[in-house]
């Protein structure tokens, strides 16, 4: 394992971030208008924020305009790594010169993937598909897990986000018409720990995990057919805020899951690969997951997401028609094993544990100081910042939300927003220093919102 050096990522803090008109520019307007005269469905961040990237490297973005931006965003968490690794592109560009799609037939590289997985995956987690979206890895999980039970039904919890295509969005919290006016049958929702806003508490008002069991345990006896394949959890939920979980909540459903004969499905699409310090969010807590999808930045930009599965089990992938037109092309297949022995060369899963400290002693000191900050969580560089109008009722602050993430982008920090919680996702690459200075642009920016809205 090699030791962080952050040479290569460091940033001259006078130039960077650096606005030389104020965001979205004329020249990110226009490529907007232009681009959305047919292009349609876009994002919330970039409705509440049009600009219009030219550039990234490192732990920074360009804008068509000239303005530089430290990203803390990711891409969406999906730049784990930092834009253009050079250990990453190469590895792309070597096989788009090369040979780009093979179908599922054997490669040099894509072996070498596989080989590097059973070394870095916890556990026996030996079995493997690829994909190309997240969204195609969770249904792929689904089918597996039916294929190894026998069983069609699933419980997912309340403000997961697991995909877009019909079974993934049953599991979810969105609704549209467009889905259909009801969930995929089988489909089953309950809540989860919160710890800033639990359903049950103990008589010290801490969260009471024991509850949410007892009541899993119910449910399934009484609100399902008695057909549960698997349980279907992100281990923090990234769309419902960075909400992190207790740490006993885990073992406790993992043992929920044994007792029933259902299979614990993870969905670490967005924690994985180094996310939260670890390959995979769930060694935080010491639980194996039966079935596991990796994806964002398992490719680190490039679209490759990935089915794990335990050993056991890996014979299920035969019965499900496993294969897709892209899923471990050499192109994905390069790009993954490259993100695989980046993390290992540059000792970045103990270096985003050094950043989870400054982040952790940055937002614990912003809740003492601002009305409006009601909660602060993190793990590895997963952080939330819940903000509410007043902190006895936690009336959630949309307007705040809004107003704080629109005005640290027009100084120069790109970012997530989520409604009346703040979303981040650095690169795990992020020197401490670069760290500090996202914080210090954030922190302005609560204080001017708060003295806006609250006086």
């Amino acid at each position: 394992m090699g030791t962080y050096n952050p040479a290569p990522y460091q940033l001259d803090l006078n130039q960077w971030p650096h606005i030389v008109c104020p965001p979205p520019g004329p020249k990110s307007k226009a490529l907007h208008e232009r681009c959305c005269t047919y292009f349609k469905g876009l994002s919330g961040q970039v409705k509440l924020f049009p600009v219009a990237f030219e550039e990234g490297s490192g732990c920074t973005l360009t804008d068509v305009d000239g303005n530089r931006y430290i990203d803390f965003s990711s891409g969406i968490y999906v730049t784990t790594l930092g834009h253009c690794h050079p250990k990453i592109s190469a590895a792309v560009q070597e096989y788009a010169g090369k040979l780009m799609n093979c179908h599922d037939f054997t490669t040099e590289i894509k072996t070498r993937l596989v080989e590097k997985m059973a070394q870095c995956l916890p556990g026996d987690l030996k079995g493997y598909q690829f994909y190309d979206c997240g969204t195609a890895a969770v249904e792929a999980g689904m089918r597996v897990c039916r294929a190894v039970t026998g069983k069609h039904e699933f419980v997912s919890c309340f403000y997961d986000f697991h995909g877009k295509t019909s079974a993934a969005v049953s599991l979810a919290h969105i609704r549209s018409a467009v889905y259909g006016p009801t969930r995929v049958p089988g489909s089953h929702m309950v809540p989860r720990p919160n710890p800033y806003r639990p359903h049950w508490t103990k008589p010290d008002g801490t969260i009471d995990t024991d509850k949410y069991i007892e009541f899993y345990t119910e449910y399934l006896d009484r609100a399902t057919a008695n057909q549960v394949a698997a349980f279907v959890v992100e281990p923090i939920q990234g769309w419902g805020g960075s909400v992190m979980p207790p740490d006993d909540f885990f073992p406790k459903l993992r043992q929920l899951c044994d007792d029933h004969g259902i299979l614990l499905f993870a969905d670490e699409v967005l924690t994985s690969m180094g996310r939260t310090g670890k390959i995979l969010c769930l060694e935080h807590w010491g639980v194996q997951p039966d079935v596991v999808t990796l994806g964002k930045g398992f490719g680190n930009g490039f679209p490759v997401t990935a089915v794990a599965v335990r050993e056991k089990y890996m014979e299920s992938f035969e019965s499900i028609s496993a294969s897709s037109s892209y899923g471990g092309n050499p192109m994905a297949s390069a790009a993954a094993l490259a993100c695989f022995e980046v993390i290992e060369e540059e000792g970045l899963l103990d270096h985003a544990a050094e950043l989870e400290e400054i982040f952790t002693r940055r937002m614990a000191a912003w809740k003492d100081r601002f009305r409006m900050v009601g909660d602060v969580r993190c793990k590895g560089c997963l952080m939330g910042v819940e903000l509410v109008k007043d902190k006895a009722t936690k009336e959630p602050f949309d307007k705040a939300g809004t107003l704080v993430y629109q005005k640290a982008f027009r100084k120069g920090l790109a970012w997530i927003p989520a409604g009346h919680i703040l979303r981040m996702s650095p690169p795990i690459i992020m020197p401490n220093e670069v760290a500090h200075k996202a914080m210090d642009i954030i922190e302005e920016a609560l204080g001017e919102t708060e003295r806006e809205l609250l006086g």
